[in-house]
């Protein structure tokens, strides 16, 4: 066999540039499994291009002649082992996507190699052609996003870095956890003397108090804090600056603090210039007016009939007037300003000043029109002019723009409002809609609806495919969400993927049902995201303003009780608020509160049902039922709480529970010389979805010694079919630890009879729906016999459950049914009153 093979592996379009491929495997089948893979299923619009040596000197001298962009690494080479091999490949390939080929015995050294920088490890024994091209996939587009994410992070240190202004950001205790450029210009300070600090640690000493006063004041009041002080650097000099500070909000809670600093030290300057000004003015026109064009903030001067006198440079600029062309002129011809909320004229602060002979400021929110129409928000003062009399000969105006700033203040007001993934108001704007919404309603005698949405299935979506396909996910479902309402109304995203949408002006109840039913068939049209069509529905809770309540509180709650409801239901439909519904929620959280305690106190126990040979009246196996021993309620069965465990998650460590009891039981009837018999334990969808699920169950069996052959998973068909190509990965795997399968419940759901061949089952259980009525019911009977000859065909162990009389007995030991199980032969019974019937039948 040559040590170099190269194959030119195509998956989709053979146009596209393909991806290349070092594999480094001694064993020729491993190689050959990995290469048939590749070749298998495409997972794209790409191709592999795969070259093959066996030694890791070749591996060398091909990286050090080409570049690869994924390399797979056995760590068990003829010339070379273990984490020494890795360490000669990634340094010679540091920046390649380095996946290491695991055997069962060397798990360990792959998650080591990973810890050195490997980005994942693949099992060569589960490699198959569905899987492996997908897995690369997977890898190397988490790779580039992980690329992606850190490339934006630094342009984002690079536009904050750009920007005029400083930037000081704050944790909810007020230390600093982020400065930028501008900020360590002003403060004097590095990164790394900011960083843990106060803010308030740079303050001239003498405006410290003043400033922090004025801190307080505005903390105490909520009001918007801004300030001007003096930074006193390490050097003695000192740097004039204006800071605005705003919170950092999650909904109502405070976790930071943001804030602007604008080195003013140039305005400064020219406020103390402009003060001796009209003394100056007089004897030194020319300094002052070289004086006022070297400052950065524009300034504006009248006569006392209002007529420009000067412009500096920076306010022949904001106002596209020539100072020439200006004289004279009415100062609201030049200087032409406007309320930015009303659109209406604002009044001139130069007549105030004037007239109150004092300083004024502009309004809070003041737009200057440039003379070709643009605008740019501007802030500051102005003061009156006196000649050496004291008497008011005119006005000066100090200005500039603040639209960088502003803009700032805005996006951040708009941060504090909306969901920073799908743009949506948040639970802060939906509670101040819902008060304008409430007085519209009372005025027009109208109503309000409040829907609270849940996405049915989300979790296995984002758990199976990753956090970045579920958000775009959540982004499409916002966007038909906001297609199928009004403009009047209000789509909010709670967080997760729980959205509300408040209803303005209901005529009647029904109206809100008929918008019920336009999302969920806007949603169950499928959704194409990064290439994967995802199938979503909805649970919808509707309540009612004023019927369900009249705050928006009280509405949410209702409405999320109707919509636990709506799931209780079946999902994917919606139910109206009715009072009985809080009486049933208030139920579900009790029981679920008394599960966890359950769980921590040890009051589950395990009952054992036997499967017995219809041929011979032998024990075969056992399925075990958990049951509850409530201190309080008395003895509790599965259908009063495995529901409320499934839906609140619980069902995962109750499952882990009952399966490691199981495997503790029947090891305790070997180690005790007892004849053992499988067990089987029957899984839910909610722990077959898991993404521990696998783990859990090989990490039981190696905790308590547990052979496999005695351990069985019933798993209904319906859960399977959900997903039927990732279902079959599942039972491949615990096939592999050498489990054995059944399907529970069959003939109830909806099997593909190719996908039942693929299934690695070993046995058929018949529901006992079909079972209770064989003797009666001629179509059930025709079911039970064709799944007996469908499973003997497959060469499955078939059993029929729920077998209670002896007619019905004689009918499955007619058509040759191998097992049967039910209170005919016994009820389940405790693990003592087992292993009798078990030793001697009795």
């Amino acid at each position: 066999m040559n040590d170099i093979q190269t194959t030119l592996l195509r998956v989709d379009d053979p146009t596209d540039c393909p991806t290349t491929v070092l594999l480094i495997e001694d064993e020729p089948a491993d190689a050959k499994l990995i290469q048939d893979a590749l070749a298998g299923t495409g997972t794209g619009d790409s191709v592999f291009h795969v070259e093959w040596v066996t030694r890791l000197s070749d591996a060398l001298k091909r990286l050090g002649n080409e570049k690869f962009e994924v390399v797979l690494l056995d760590l068990s080479l003829p010339d070379g082992k273990g984490l020494e091999v890795f360490d000669q490949v990634f340094q010679a390939a540091p920046d390649a996507l380095i996946l290491v080929l695991s055997g069962l015995t060397d798990e360990e050294t792959a998650r080591e190699a990973m810890a050195r920088g490997a980005h994942d490890y693949f099992s060569k024994g589960h490699v198959d052609a569905h899987w492996l091209p997908r897995a690369l996939r997977y890898v190397m587009e988490r790779k580039a996003a992980r690329g992606a994410l850190q490339s934006s992070e630094e342009r984002f240190r690079a536009m904050s870095d750009a920007s005029p202004l400083g930037i000081f950001v704050s944790d909810a205790e007020g230390s600093c956890i982020y400065t930028n450029a501008a900020y360590h210009t002003i403060s004097g300070l590095t990164l790394e003397q900011t960083l843990g600090t106060n803010w308030s640690m740079a303050i001239h000493p003498e405006d410290r108090d003043r400033v922090l006063a004025d801190w307080r004041d505005a903390a105490r009041d909520r009001a918007p804090f801004q300030t001007e002080f003096r930074f006193l650097q390490k050097d003695e000099s000192i740097v004039w600056t204006r800071v605005n500070s705003a919170a950092m909000l999650d909904g109502k809670k405070w976790f930071g603090l943001v804030q602007t600093v604008e080195d003013i030290t140039e305005r400064k300057s020219a406020e103390f210039v402009l003060q001796t000004a009209e003394e100056a003015l007089f004897e030194e026109k020319e300094r002052a007016q070289v004086t006022l064009n070297s400052i950065g903030d524009a300034v504006l001067t009248t006569d006392l009939l209002g007529n420009v006198t000067y412009l500096n440079l920076v306010a022949e600029t904001m106002t596209g007037w020539p100072c020439e062309e200006a004289l004279g002129r009415p100062v609201s011809e030049v200087f032409n300003i406007f309320d930015g909320t009303t659109r209406l004229p604002a009044a001139n602060p130069m007549q105030r000043a004037m007239a109150e002979n004092e300083s004024v400021g502009l309004g809070a929110d003041c737009v200057l029109v440039h003379r070709d129409g643009s605008e740019s928000a501007i802030e500051d003062s102005a003061a009156p002019i006196h000649n050496r009399e004291g008497r008011v000969t005119g006005a000066v105006i100090v200005f500039h723009d603040v639209s960088e700033s502003r803009a700032m203040a805005l996006e951040m007001a708009h941060l504090a409002q909306h969901d920073f993934l799908t743009g949506l108001p948040n639970r802060l704007l939906l509670t101040e809609r819902f008060s304008h919404a409430i007085g519209l309603a009372q005025r027009h005698t109208k109503q309000v609806g409040l829907l609270f949405l849940d996405l049915d299935n989300f979790k296995h979506i984002n758990d199976s495919l990753g956090h970045a396909v579920g958000d775009r996910l959540l982004q499409s479902v916002a966007n038909r969400l906001v297609e199928c309402v009004r403009t009047t109304d209000t789509v909010c995203r709670l967080g997760g993927d729980e959205f509300v949408i408040l209803l303005a002006e209901v005529g009647q109840p029904q109206d809100a049902a008929h918008i019920a039913e336009t999302l969920r068939a806007a949603l169950a049209m499928p959704h194409q995201v990064n290439g994967h069509e995802l199938h979503i529905n909805l649970s919808i809770g509707i309540s009612v303003f004023p019927d369900d309540g009249i705050d928006v509180d009280t509405l949410m709650q209702n409405a999320d009780t109707a919509m636990y409801h709506a799931k209780a239901s079946g999902r994917d439909n919606y139910q109206f608020f009715k009072a009985d519904m809080n009486a049933r929620a208030v139920r579900r959280m009790f029981v679920e509160r008394s599960l966890r305690r359950a769980l921590k106190l040890g009051e589950f126990l395990l009952h054992y049902q036997p499967k017995i040979d219809l041929a011979s009246g032998a024990i075969t196996g056992a399925e075990a039922l958990i049951r509850w021993q409530d201190p309080e309620a008395g003895f509790v069965t599965p259908e009063h709480f495995v529901p409320i465990a499934e839906e609140s998650g619980l069902i995962v460590p109750i499952g882990q529970w009952v399966l490691r009891a199981v495997c503790r039981q029947v090891q305790t009837w070997l180690d005790s010389g007892l004849r053992a018999v499988p067990v089987a334990v029957n899984i839910s969808a909610v722990e077959f979805r898991h993404p521990g699920f696998l783990d859990g169950v090989a990490r039981i069996l190696k905790e308590t010694g547990l052979a496999p052959r005695y351990l069985e998973l019933e798993i209904t068909e319906s859960i399977l079919m959900h997903d039927a190509e990732s279902s079959t990965s599942v039972l491949a795997a615990l096939k592999a630890m050498g489990v054995q399968l059944a399907i529970d419940d069959f003939g109830t759901g909806y099997s593909s009879l190719s996908y039942l061949g693929r299934f690695p089952i070993d046995t058929l259980k018949i529901d006992q729906s079909f079972v209770r009525d064989i003797c009666t019911d001629a179509d059930n009977a025709t079911i039970v016999a064709a799944v007996i000859g469908m499973g003997k065909s497959l060469k499955l162990r078939v059993i029929a459950e729920g077998v209670e009389t002896h007619e019905q007995l004689a009918f499955l030991q007619a058509r040759h049914c191998g097992e049967g199980q039910g209170f005919h032969f016994s009820h389940p019974v405790s693990a003592e009153a087992f292993a009798r019937l078990v030793d001697t039948g009795n």
